[in-house]
């Protein structure tokens, strides 16, 4: 048996936990042991909260069973999940185990409501508003997480939808969600469920249009921001459930998530109030596909492999399009030949690159790339003057110059890469079709840019075929 002071220290370990893991996951050198932490602490806090709830109710044998299965079904759907989906679909699956919280919250906030049994009065109030909040942010995070899910798979478009009025739109939903509060409270349970259900419904139409506005440069901090909301309503739901471990590991959450979210906006010139209600491209039209003009220069394998023969310095800029390819360990097998040939190879990491928050930096990492010649941005970007060499790799709108010279460029005031700074720059990609923006990128028209066309993988793979037997003649 549990007593209460062993149980908030339980709590307490937990959170400590979940604080170093935070801390271990914010270098690439400590993410492994920062995750383990992280899982020590998940599995710490659900066996105590299990045993809590087994002690604080008579649930019977069929309350334990139904616990169980519960447990089991989720711990099933969690492994087989994480065994099969590849790194190309994990910001998808991020988004979509984000959505769960926000039903989750959802799902608590009306069952708290149903076994209410306060009193009028000011707890009753307290609650009330608990309640209130808890269900309209998780309907938000549901809703919204469903649309990133969507948008990121390719099931909906990646453009931005601007609806005329949009604004006002919003404006209207937020003032019902806060109206509605109000005969919410003065009804007694449970005939104030409509009132309550009718909120969920316009939050998470309101998650629905905010999400929908976004367009595909901002996925990733969308998904930054998703992860702030579903902490913010795992918290929530721990003061509908008066649990304070769920409080703390909510607020730990929401708190990184916001963090994350406004450091990858300054990354991009923008603020948090542009990404989620200015909607992307909304300052200006995009280029039209072809608008962008002049002469293509290829690029063989062969005659790469030669450049890079010769080269000092190579920066490698990788993209999702490296992803897709599953080019990553061809990468690093490039890396290690070059590096024994005594060329110096470092890759440049965009806080935007891919379509999640550190995207390139995992993947990398379960290629085998040493930490320390994976550098960010900031740390990089001056460097390109000094480089011989720079492999794009699955790369777009990270890379493309109408960021800093195009003021009618939907992406104008995005620092990104400055490849073309470089004395040769080599952009392996599949065919001349924009980005995930939707942007044409002028820099593949660029006098020292030469295009190798093909799949990243299969190129890549016969690069380092070729510079192995450069190697060996």
């Amino acid at each position: 048996m549990l007593s209460g002071g062993l149980t908030s220290v339980a709590y307490l370990l937990a959170g400590v936990l979940f604080i170093r893991s935070l801390g271990g996951l914010s270098k690439q050198v400590t993410a492994r042991a920062g995750n383990l932490a992280g899982m020590v602490g998940m599995l710490l806090a659900v066996l105590v909260t299990a045993a809590t709830w087994w002690q604080s109710e008579s649930h019977g044998a069929q309350g334990a069973l139904l616990l169980v299965v519960a447990i089991a079904i989720g711990a099933v759907i969690g492994a087989v999940l994480a065994r099969r989906v590849e790194m190309t679909g994990m910001p998808e699956l991020v988004a979509i185990l984000h959505s769960f919280v926000g039903l989750a919250a959802v799902l608590v906030g009306v069952s708290s409501y149903l076994t209410s049994q306060l009193e009028p009065g000011v707890a009753h109030t307290v609650h009330a508003v608990e309640l209130w909040l808890g269900v309209a942010v998780g309907a938000v995070t549901f809703t919204g997480s469903v649309v990133a899910w969507a948008k990121l798979r390719g099931s909906l478009s990646g453009k931005p939808l601007l609806l005329p009025g949009r604004h006002g739109l919003n404006l209207v939903l937020a003032l019902a969600i806060s109206g509605l509060a109000v005969p919410f409270h003065n009804a007694a349970p449970p005939t104030g469920l409509s009132w309550l259900l009718v909120m969920a419904a316009l939050a998470g139409l309101l998650g629905v249009h905010l999400v929908m506005a976004i367009g595909g440069a901002d996925m990733p901090v969308v998904v930054s921001l998703l992860n702030s909301y579903s902490g913010w309503a795992a918290a929530a739901s721990g003061f509908m459930l008066s649990n304070d471990l769920l409080i703390v590991t909510g607020a730990l959450v929401g708190a990184s998530g916001t963090i994350l979210s406004i450091i990858m906006c300054r990354a991009m010139n923008r603020s948090i109030m542009n990404v989620v209600f200015g909607g992307f491209g909304a300052g200006g039209a995009a280029a039209s596909p072809g608008s962008v003009t002049g002469e293509i220069q290829e690029l063989s394998g062969a005659e790469l492999s030669e450049r890079l023969a010769s080269a000092k310095q190579v920066i490698i800029v990788p993209g999702y399009g490296m992803a897709v390819a599953r080019a990553q360990a061809a990468v690093n097998e490039l890396v290690r030949l070059l590096t024994e040939r005594g060329v110096s190879v470092r890759f440049a990491i965009h806080p935007v690159a891919g379509r999640l928050p550190g995207h390139m930096n995992v993947l990398l990492a379960e290629a085998g790339v040493p930490y320390d010649i994976v550098l960010e941005m900031e740390d990089i970007n001056e460097d390109f003057s000094d480089t011989d060499v720079v492999l794009v790799i699955g790369a777009n709108d990270i890379v493309n110059p109408s960021a800093l010279d195009d003021p009618a460029s939907p992406i104008f005031g995005m620092p990104v890469l400055e490849v073309w700074k470089s004395k040769l720059v080599v952009v392996f990609k599949r065919g001349m079709a924009a980005g995930y923006a939707g942007v044409d990128n002028p820099l593949f028209f660029h006098a020292n840019c030469r295009m190798l066309f093909g799949d990243a993988g299969k190129s890549t793979t016969a690069l380092v075929q070729a510079v192995r037997a450069a190697s060996s003649s």
